[in-house]
């Protein structure tokens, strides 16, 4: 199996869909408004993380095109809200062509997992010419992803058998992530009104000012006096 090739257009769709779903947040915040887009990462699956997942799944390498998560885009948002302007904004794009969606978030798993997947194929224009990316999309409050985080480190350490007593603290962590997610999304106004204003101080202190014209006019003067010897 030749890896370097196989993991080009994964890795070459990640970084255009990472540049383009930054600029759209960049879009909504220079027109002053409230972006459903925090933040955006991706990463490529190993190769032992492929072969594992082939295992469980009982495919061969043969059917490695069947792995829909060798590509993932995160994308986290502030409120719950904005999780379904991100699916709505990614329904609408030309470049993919969506397979399965799942949401999570109305039917969270047994765990208190909650997060809204997408599957899609990238359009992704190459050399060779369009070649067509599966990349999964995990769309997240900030909340959510914490816990999901939380959750695969301990699935990793425990091999997936994560104690009982462990598992029965991870749902009621769950539980209280989805109240502060409501909470937040309560007053959801206000924070975003309060954001622009921090945002709006933050610019005006960093603001460059330019100099009076006529204390150029005299530095420069100066400075031809002083190379002269006067």
């Amino acid at each position: 199996m030749d890896w370097l090739s196989f993991f080009e257009p994964y890795e070459l769709a990640l970084q255009e869909l990472k540049i383009n779903l930054r600029g759209i947040r960049q879009q909504y915040k220079t027109k002053g408004l409230h972006s459903p887009i925090e933040f955006v990462d991706g990463r490529i699956k190993t190769i032992s993380s492929i072969l594992d997942k082939l295992d469980r799944m009982g495919l061969s390498i043969q059917e490695i095109d069947k792995v829909y998560d060798i590509a993932g885009i995160r994308i986290n948002c502030q409120f719950v809200e904005d999780i379904y302007m991100v699916v709505e904004l990614l329904k609408k794009r030309q470049d993919l062509e969506i397979v399965e969606t799942r949401d999570y978030i109305l039917h969270q798993r047994a765990s208190g997992y909650r997060s809204y997947h997408i599957h899609a194929y990238y359009h992704l224009e190459t050399i060779d010419g369009m070649k067509k990316v599966m990349v999964e999309f995990q769309i997240r409050t900030l909340a959510m992803n914490f816990w999901a985080s939380i959750e695969h480190s301990l699935n990793y350490k425990y091999e997936g058998q994560i104690p009982e007593g462990i598992k029965e603290r991870l749902k009621q962590a769950a539980e209280a992530a989805a109240w502060l997610d409501g909470q937040m999304s309560e007053i959801r106004d206000e924070i975003a009104e309060a954001q622009k204003t921090f945002e709006k101080r933050q610019s005006d202190e960093f603001r460059v000012v330019e100099p009076p014209a006529s204390l150029v006019t005299l530095n420069e003067d100066y400075l031809i006096k002083k190379h002269k010897g006067d």
